[in-house]
């Protein structure tokens, strides 16, 4: 199963690099929705959280193809 999640388009996050500096990173596009998406399940959020209220999700063969900014 799948489902439409609206996400942002860009998000900034802000993080400790691999020198221990904390660093602010910019992402566009897919790569913030991306970023998004994996920064919800670091806070233990399913995509079904996110859905809008009275959306279903739908199989994964209905699921490709559609894109939705």
């Amino acid at each position: 199963m799948r489902g439409i999640v609206p996400r942002p388009l860009a998000v900034e996050i802000e993080h400790t690099g691999l020198d221990g500096q904390q660093t602010i990173t910019a992402f566009q596009d897919e790569l913030a929705r991306l970023a998004a998406h994996e920064i919800d399940h670091l806070h233990g959020r399913l995509y079904t959280s996110r859905m809008r209220q009275g959306v279903k999700p739908i199989p994964v063969e209905e699921y490709h193809g559609i894109r939705q900014p």
